[in-house]
């Protein structure tokens, strides 16, 4: 009887697990929590992100849309089904005719903790005022550390307050300009610095640690002499008699020289030294009063992060 008695309340609890586990989403599944109040715009069925962070969003996207008319849907949950966080959104927007019909204002973002990613998708009148690359550095500037914490509240709430000043003009706009863009002049820079700067100090580092004599220490080595000694698929192996100036040291080294080199003569450091041998389209319902989105529709715009 007792073992009976655990089997019972093992498999109960095995039941209410499976019952309570979160489950990846269907674009249909997500509860619009705006068609039963007009002042929500967060759909939080997991409870990713706190009851006063859901408030607060709620409240600044409510005054967003009473001072410039934008519609904005914010979702976060666990698990989408398919993981594709662009599509997902995309079909949010389409789906659910975020934005008013003709102005076309929507904005969707999507929130997905598993698949570590934020998605933006913007209607075709919001591209100006929110084009991609402003986006994107929205989420990179405000959301994406926060958000690899895990502290999913800060980074939500920064990101919508990002979004509103640069929708309301209250805030410094943000450049038109890629984050890849940025990355591309600072990977140029680098590339420019090692040319001129890092190489260069290396080769001369180089030349000079082989005119230090291993007997006197002094960098006063310099070569006396030297003959070639073999020649073998386009190069010349050449030996070299060396002298210490200072104390009179004497060796003999071996180096090999591209030929072509050799015939035209020994050059500079530089040559044969060591290191150079908007668009959903979709229609959602009626007018946005009475607690029902507008039917915007979306331009294909936007952009993702994975953090």
């Amino acid at each position: 009887m007792k073992r009976f008695t655990i089997f019972c309340l093992c498999s109960i609890c095995l039941l209410f697990s499976s019952l309570t586990e979160a489950k990846p989403y269907k674009v249909e599944e997500i509860p619009m929590v705006h068609l039963q109040d007009r002042t929500r715009y967060v759909s939080n069925p997991d409870g990713v992100l706190s009851t006063a962070a859901v408030t607060a969003i709620d409240t600044t996207l409510y005054a967003l849309e009473q001072q410039t008319g934008t519609q904005v849907l914010v979702v976060a949950v666990k698990e989408i089904d398919g993981g594709d966080c662009f599509d997902f959104a995309y079909r949010l927007g389409q789906q659910n005719g975020v934005g008013q019909k003709q102005k076309d204002n929507g904005l969707v973002v999507l929130l997905v903790t598993e698949e570590r990613c934020i998605q933006f998708a913007t209607g075709y009148g919001l591209e100006g005022n929110l084009p991609d690359a402003v986006c994107k550095q929205i989420q990179v500037r405000y959301m994406n550390k926060p958000f690899g914490k895990g502290d999913w509240d800060t980074g939500m709430i920064a990101g919508i307050q990002a979004i509103r000043q640069q929708l309301d003009g209250t805030g410094s706009p943000l450049e038109n300009r890629n984050v890849e863009e940025d990355n591309s002049l600072i990977t140029i820079l680098i590339i420019l610095i090692c040319c001129f700067l890092v190489v260069p100090f290396l080769i001369w580092y180089s030349i000079r640690q082989r005119r230090r004599c291993p007997q006197c220490h002094k960098h006063t080595i310099r070569e006396v002499s030297s003959r070639v000694v073999g020649r073998s698929n386009g190069f010349i192996l050449e030996e070299v008699d060396c002298l210490c100036t200072n104390c009179g040291y004497t060796c003999r080294r071996r180096r090999k020289k591209n030929d072509d080199e050799f015939r035209g003569g020994h050059g500079g450091p530089f040559i044969g030294g060591p290191f150079f041998g908007g668009g959903f389209g979709g229609h959602g319902g009626g007018g946005f009063g009475g607690g029902s989105f507008g039917g915007g529709s979306f331009g294909g715009g936007g952009a993702g992060s994975r953090f």
